[in-house]
C-alpha cells in the first residue's frame, strides 16, 4: 500500500460499479490529481449476467471474469474488506486476506459493495443450497450437477439414482429461470453419453414465491417463459416456496417433497449487510439512501450506486411515480459509474454535481441455447421477441456489455468456437477438494497395534 500526501479516492467494491467509476475516474483525473484505492475481497470482477452460461459450459469461467490490477493498473488495488468506516476522521478500517486490520485514510469515498443473496431461515438451506451469485458457485454447479449423472449412472440404488436426477430450483427471476435453462440444456447434451441415463430419468423443478416468472420482461414473455420451459419438461411451480430442504428432502408449500441432491437458490439479493456498520442512512430494504447526483444523504464526499444503492429514478418521478427507484441490473449500474466517476472528479475540483437519469431501455434473457425473451424499449416502442431472435439479442446486448475487448473477445471466441464443436460435458468434481488423493497418501501410517498398546499403558501409568 503507498503512502501518498495526494488526496485519496477510496472506492469499496470492485464489482460492475467499482471497476467502472474507477476507470471513469482514472480516465478523467489529471496526473497526478489523487490516489484512487479499490479494495474488494476478490481480485477480479465478475459478469453476473454470465454465469448461467458458465455453469452450463458454453462460456469458459475465466472470460467471466475481469482481473483489477489489468484493467486499472493506475489504481491501488487491495485485496481484502473493508469493516468499518469512520466518517468524523475520513478513516477505514482494511481486513486483508491475511494479516493484522489498518487503518486507511481518504478524501472521498465511493460505496459499490454491490449485493449478497437473500436468504430465509429455511431448515437445511445454509447446508444443501447453492447460489449464483459468484463464478464459483458457477462452476461448482456445473461440477456438482455432472457428477450427479456419473452418480446416477452407476449406481443400483434407486433412491440414490431418483435423489442424484432431481434439480430443484428456488427463483423463478433472471438467475433462476436462465440458470434452469442452461443446465437443463447441459444436463439434456450431457446424458447422450451415459448408458444408463435419460433425459426422461431427469426430474427439473422451478419454485417461486410470485405468480409468475421472469417479471422483468412483462407478463406475456414471462408466460411465454413459463410455458417454454414447461415443454422441455420442467415444472413450474409458482404462489409457493420451500418449507424445508434437511438432508436434501425437500418440502415445498403446495404439499410436494421431493429428495434432492442439487438445491439452486437464486430467489432475489439484498445489500451488503456489512453497511450497516458504515454509518451511512439506509433506506427500508438496508440499501444506501443517496440524491439524483449519486451522493449519500447529508454528505458531499461520498457517492453510492449499483445494487447497493437506492437511487431516484427521475424518469419514473417525472411520469408520476413519486416513489419510483432505479432497479438493481447492469443496465443501470454501468450507467450509473460513469455519472458517478464524473461527479466524483466535480466534487474533488469544486464544480456542479450530475444528476442521473435513465429511461429504461428493456431486458433480455437467455433460456438455452437458441432460446429467449427480449423486452426492448425503443422511444415509445415496444417490442417483445421470443426464441431464436432474443436469445440472439441476448448474446449481442451482453457480449458487448462485457467490460475489456480483452474478454469481449475471448466470450465471442468461446461462442464461435461452439458452433463447431460439441459442448464439454466433463466433470471436475475432484476440484472441490484437490489435495484429498495428495493427502491419503501421505498422510502418515498409524501406529501398529502393539505400540499403540504399549503407549496406552504408559500414559496410563
Amino acid at each position: 500500500m503507498s503512502t501518498t500526501e495526494r488526496p485519496r479516492i477510496l472506492v469499496v467494491g470492485g464489482g460492475y460499479v467499482g471497476l467502472y467509476a474507477a476507470r471513469r475516474i482514472l480516465k478523467k483525473m489529471r496526473y497526478g490529481e489523487a490516489t484512487v484505492t479499490v479494495v474488494d475481497p476478490r481480485s477480479y470482477m465478475t459478469y453476473q449476467p454470465f454465469l448461467p452460461e458458465a455453469a452450463a459450459g458454453s462460456i469458459s469461467p475465466r472470460h467471466v471474469v475481469v482481473p483489477l490490477r489489468r484493467v486499472l493498473p493506475k489504481a491501488e488495488v487491495l485485496t481484502g474488506r473493508v469493516t468499518t468506516i469512520d466518517q468524523d476522521r475520513k478513516v477505514a478500517t482494511i481486513a486483508p486476506l491475511v494479516g493484522e486490520a489498518y487503518e486507511l485514510p481518504f478524501d472521498y469515498l465511493v460505496i459499490a459493495m454491490g449485493a449478497v443473496s437473500r436468504t430465509f431461515p429455511i431448515p437445511g438451506l445454509a447446508e444443501q443450497g447453492i447460489g449464483m451469485k459468484g463464478i464459483e458457485e458457477a462452476i461448482g454447479l456445473r461440477n456438482h450437477v455432472l457428477e450427479q449423472l456419473d452418480k446416477a449412472d452407476s449406481t443400483t440404488d434407486e433412491d440414490v439414482r431418483r435423489k442424484a436426477l432431481t434439480f430443484v430450483f428456488v427463483g423463478g427471476g433472471f438467475a433462476g429461470a436462465e440458470t434452469i435453462g442452461e443446465v437443463e440444456d447441459m444436463a439434456r447434451d450431457a446424458a447422450k453419453y451415459y448408458t444408463n441415463v435419460s433425459r426422461e430419468d431427469m426430474r427439473f423443478i422451478l419454485v417461486d414465491a410470485a405468480d409468475k416468472i421472469l417479471p422483468e420482461v412483462g407478463p406475456k414473455l414471462g408466460q411465454y417463459g413459463k410455458e417454454h420451459l414447461e415443454g422441455r419438461g420442467v415444472e413450474v411451480y409458482l404462489s409457493t416456496s420451500m418449507d424445508s430442504c434437511v438432508d436434501g428432502h425437500v418440502v415445498l408449500k403446495n404439499g410436494l417433497e421431493v429428495d434432492s441432491s442439487t438445491i439452486v437458490w437464486t430467489a432475489g439479493v439484498k445489500p451488503n449487510p456489512v453497511l450497516s456498520r458504515f454509518g451511512l442512512p439506509l433506506g427500508p430494504r438496508g440499501h444506501v439512501d443517496t440524491r439524483t447526483t449519486l451522493q449519500v444523504q447529508g454528505t458531499d464526499y461520498i457517492w453510492a450506486a449499483g445494487d447497493n444503492a437506492q437511487v431516484p429514478d427521475l424518469v419514473g418521478r417525472k411520469a408520476g411515480n413519486e416513489n419510483a427507484w432505479c432497479p438493481p441490473n447492469a443496465q443501470h449500474a454501468l450507467r450509473q459509474a460513469r455519472v458517478l466517476g464524473d461527479n466524483v472528479i466535480s466534487g474533488m475540483r469544486g464544480f456542479p454535481q450530475k444528476e442521473y437519469s435513465h429511461a429504461n431501455k428493456g431486458a433480455v434473457a437467455g433460456l438455452g441455447l437458441h432460446k429467449g425473451v427480449a423486452f426492448i424499449v425503443m422511444g415509445k416502442m415496444k417490442i417483445k421477441l421470443k426464441g431464436r431472435l432474443a436469445w440472439y439479442m441476448h448474446r449481442g446486448y451482453h457480449g458487448l456489455a462485457m467490460p475489456t475487448w480483452n474478454r469481449k473477445i475471448r466470450v465471442f471466441a468461446d461462442w464461435t468456437l461452439a458452433v463447431f464443436l460439441k459442448r464439454e460435458v466433463v466433470s471436475l468434481g475432484a476440484m472441490e477438494t484437490p489435495r484429498e488423493e495428495f493427502y491419503e497418501a501421505a498422510k502418515p501410517a498409524p501406529a501398529p497395534v502393539a505400540a499403540a498398546k504399549t503407549e496406552e499403558k504408559a500414559k496410563a501409568s
